[in-house]
């Protein structure tokens, strides 16, 4: 009896002890928690934007070209996309993401110090917007990582139909290697050269879209036109299919928006309702203006308004006020009318998806309508003290160097490719469809 009282009491002794310990710690492990700069809401919205940019390319993406193409061409357009996005994210992690954020203080790039992500671990954090607020780096290369993914895969668009696997697969590789990356470092490290000039681009108007656009174009040319061109019956194989797609890039896109701002706050929220905002604006735009030109609206037209709104915004959606953004919308929706039904035509290139004409013209409108809708009397986030004459020519410095950089790259690795494999398929091949000539299947079956 008395050795079991002695227990009881040393127990309770122990555990009296053992809680006042607890409750002296309270404080500390409170102060710790609230030092921490990782938020658990910011780390769960990046994680959803992230894999709402993959939705994007696979197979948002995928599908809209897909449908776009005639029937022999489908899987091929979907091979390239699922491909040129695996390609990518190797590529991305063992040398890419350091070529474009690895720390040097090049204007250029961004070193090798992070090559085979070297260093970073569960623990390494990147920064934000916000001082002291940061994310997991994993995040924020894996969000980046779908940037470079869905950045070549848009360029597959322009010369659809007629080119070799193995040349988009090769130039992919160093398409991103001598382009994207040093641009992508240039407007978007702090170290960056567009970064330094003051350029804004939110989400990618310049490193995305006009980047795709103008290889898109340069390819398109030197590829050279579909066998048939201007003779033969081209048009999509299936509009629905095109629209199922269109609507997976909307969806998806908010991530490629609002997922840019790094945090869940109201800059997100900004960059989310300019997403749709810009986006009816242009649809409503398209329509209107192809009513008056073909006498018709058609569903083609409203899903290249709908991306002409997405791509416009892009690079003004954490500045732009709503109503800013509609107007933004409508203009790049105008003007990409103009450059598929108009300067296409006149000049003969044979760009299949319109990767230029909605891409590279709409990524321009929009990173200079950036500088228009900052303005404060506009409702854009641009301060009191905010010039928007030497911001728009700082937009357009940073355009005409992205065009510059993009263009003569381009050129020159699209003839380096030619050399190396040969850049499209034979006559007979194209003629019996790239599915089962280059890829031995089909997508349909009678």
């Amino acid at each position: 009896m008395t050795v079991s009282m002695s227990l009881k009491s040393s127990l309770r002794t122990g555990l009296t002890a053992a809680a006042a310990m607890a409750v002296f710690a309270l404080p500390a492990f409170a102060q710790e928690a609230a030092a921490s700069s990782i938020d658990k809401g910011d780390t769960t919205f990046m994680l959803l934007s992230t894999i709402l940019v993959l939705l994007m390319i696979l197979p948002g993406l995928a599908l809209f070209y897909g449908g776009l193409v005639r029937t022999k061409n489908m899987l091929s357009v979907l091979l390239q996309c699922t491909l040129v996005t695996a390609l990518m994210m190797v590529i991305w992690v063992v040398y890419g993401y350091s070529f474009a954020f690895g720390g040097s203080e090049s204007a250029f790039w961004g070193g090798t110090a992070k090559m085979f992500l070297a260093g970073v671990t569960a623990d390494s954090e990147a920064a934000t917007f916000s001082d002291g607020v940061m994310i997991p780096e994993y995040i924020f290369i894996a969000f980046q990582m779908t940037f470079a993914c869905i950045t070549p895969a848009l360029i597959v668009g322009a010369f659809a139909e007629r080119i070799r696997f193995s040349a988009v697969m090769l130039f992919t590789a160093l398409w991103a290697t001598i382009v994207y990356f040093p641009v992508a470092h240039m407007v978007w490290d702090a170290n960056g050269l567009l970064f330094k000039m003051g350029a804004l681009d939110f989400a990618g108007g310049t490193v995305v879209h006009i980047n795709a656009g103008i290889a898109g174009l340069i390819g398109a040319i030197l590829v050279g036109k579909r066998t048939g061109f201007g003779r033969d019956m081209m048009a999509p194989h299936s509009m629905t299919l095109t629209m199922v797609g269109a609507a997976l890039l909307w969806f998806g896109w908010f991530g490629f928006n609002a997922g840019s701002n790094l945090e869940a706050n109201g800059g997100a929220a900004l960059a989310m309702i300019n997403t749709f905002t810009a986006t009816a604006g242009a649809i409503l735009a398209w329509a209107v203006i192809e009513t008056l030109h073909r006498g018709k609206v058609s569903l083609l037209g409203a899903v290249s308004g709908m991306i002409s709104g997405l791509v416009a915004v892009t690079p003004a959606a954490g500045f732009a006020g709503p109503v800013g953004a509609i107007v933004l919308g409508a203009v790049a929706s105008g003007v990409c009318y103009f450059f598929v039904a108009v300067v296409k035509n006149r000049f003969g290139y044979d760009d299949t998806a319109d990767v230029f004409g909605i891409h590279g013209i709409g990524g321009i409108v929009g990173a200079l309508g950036t500088a228009v809708v900052n303005m404060p009397g506009l409702g854009g986030a641009g301060g009191a003290d905010y010039e928007m004459g030497a911001q728009l020519v700082t937009q357009a410095a940073a355009v005409g160097i992205t065009i510059l950089w993009c263009g003569i790259a381009s050129f020159v690795l699209f003839k380096i490719v030619d050399i190396a494999v040969g850049l499209r398929v034979g006559v007979e091949d194209e003629r019996q469809g790239l599915d089962l000539a280059s890829h031995g299947e089909a997508a349909y079956h009678n």
